[in-house]
């Protein structure tokens, strides 16, 4: 059956418009990603160890996007697993039986810092959930998480 040029032509523009939507879509795709890493990079930039940071967050590409929240949320979340992590660790070393009077005392000092990180970090992450941009509270909260991440 011989069908109309019309219908071709229809069937030949429907398949031009769909491979340049496609088309379309694998470059947005391409630019968000480009972007996003952009963004982390140059965020990690200014921080102490940017290599690292960038390592870290840029698995987390998919989430941050180019988000400034979601990249705190992101280096809250990393930073809160890892601290919980090396606390177990030197939990561990603290129940160890060989260790002097003042050894023992720096690794017990050492358990109550990694819990007061941990706890900080806990309040810092969900501050940053309850964070509204827009209000007078902004300035504080942002002042509360800055606080606690820093904090020794």
């Amino acid at each position: 059956m011989a069908y109309p040029p019309t219908i071709i032509t229809l069937l030949y523009f429907c398949t031009i418009a769909t491979t340049l939507c496609l088309a379309a879509r694998l470059l947005e795709q391409r630019m968000i990603k480009s972007n996003t890493a952009d963004f982390i990079k140059t965020s990690c930039g200014v921080t102490r160890y940017p290599d690292i940071c960038y390592e870290t967050l840029s698995s987390y590409a998919r989430t941050i996007l180019t988000s400034p929240k979601e990249l705190a949320n992101a280096a809250l979340s990393v930073s809160l697993k890892e601290a919980q992590s090396t606390s177990a660790s030197v939990l561990k070393l603290s129940k160890g039986h060989d260790l002097r009077p003042r050894e023992a005392g720096a690794v017990k000092d050492c358990v109550e810092n990694m819990r007061d990180s941990i706890d900080e970090l806990q309040r810092s992450l969900i501050a940053m959930k309850d964070l509204h941009y827009l209000g007078p509270e902004f300035e504080l909260q942002m002042s509360n998480v800055m606080t606690w991440v820093s904090a020794p």
